[in-house]
């Protein structure tokens, strides 16, 4: 049987990754197209939230997209950021990624494992009383939200950033196995540049449950469901149950 070929709705790795293995074992081809980026708001879209940012004392990041266009947002502003600031990020990758943007020694900086419970774990009772801004893309509520309302943390969510369609009209979807899609703006990038699209024999493996209904609800046929939380963890666990069973 001829080499399945593989499209990934995201930026190709800089540095070797699990897909290498996949390739070597498989013989497959892999294609790597962003099917949307993340930009910043601009500040007339961001004062519709009606939020003040001079009012936080601790702020809470799970990107490093967030952080430029918060920075950026508080510059276009004129807000300056306090040096008294608490900084509570997801990992500590983006959590030193903050250096970009201010001195890091010198700042009270806290950073999960990547879970929000992690987060919720660094705030404890010491910290619970600050006044929180958790920084998000389009949509207010996440896992971070939920975990701060179980928590009884109050807590401002504003959307920093927004995933912005690419243009793809020119991949030409009938060359490809299987298309993996991440996130639900993959979705909807895909809708919107191939509006009379029709799935056939493509095989659609998605990864989190908020892109499994995304696909569902723009009719895709999902072939494998990736979630962290699942037998079938990761994308590269879900790429080796497709090939292995197609062999």
């Amino acid at each position: 049987m001829a080499a399945k070929k593989i499209l990934i709705s995201q930026q190709a790795p800089q540095v070797s990754s699990p897909y290498t293995a996949i390739i070597e074992k498989y013989g497959a081809q892999i294609d790597f197209r962003p099917f949307f980026l993340i930009e910043p708001l601009s500040s007339r879209e961001f004062r519709s939230q009606k939020i003040n940012l001079a009012e936080f004392t601790a702020i809470v990041f799970s990107s490093k997209s967030t952080i430029d266009a918060y920075f950026h947002m508080c510059e276009e502003l004129r807000v300056k950021v306090p040096e008294t600031m608490k900084y509570f990020c997801s990992t500590e990758s983006v959590a030193k990624y903050l250096q970009k943007h201010i001195v890091y020694r010198k700042r009270k900086i806290f950073f999960g494992t990547g879970s929000p419970e992690s987060i919720i774990s660094e705030i404890g009772s010491k910290h619970a009383g600050e006044k929180f801004l958790i920084t998000t893309s389009e949509k207010p509520t996440n896992n971070i939200t939920k975990a701060f309302d179980a928590a009884k943390i109050a807590y401002t969510s504003a959307v920093f950033v927004k995933p912005v369609s690419q243009d793809i009209k020119d991949v030409d979807l009938k060359a490809y196995d299987v298309v993996v899609l991440y996130n639900v703006a993959d979705v909807r990038s895909l809708g919107e540049n191939f509006p009379e699209f029709k799935q056939g024999d493509l095989k659609v493996i998605t990864f989190g449950n908020s892109v499994v209904n995304a696909a569902k609800e723009a009719g895709l046929t999902i072939e494998i469901e990736a979630n962290t939380t699942s037998n079938v963890p990761s994308v590269v666990k879900a790429l080796e149950i497709f090939l292995e069973n197609n062999k």
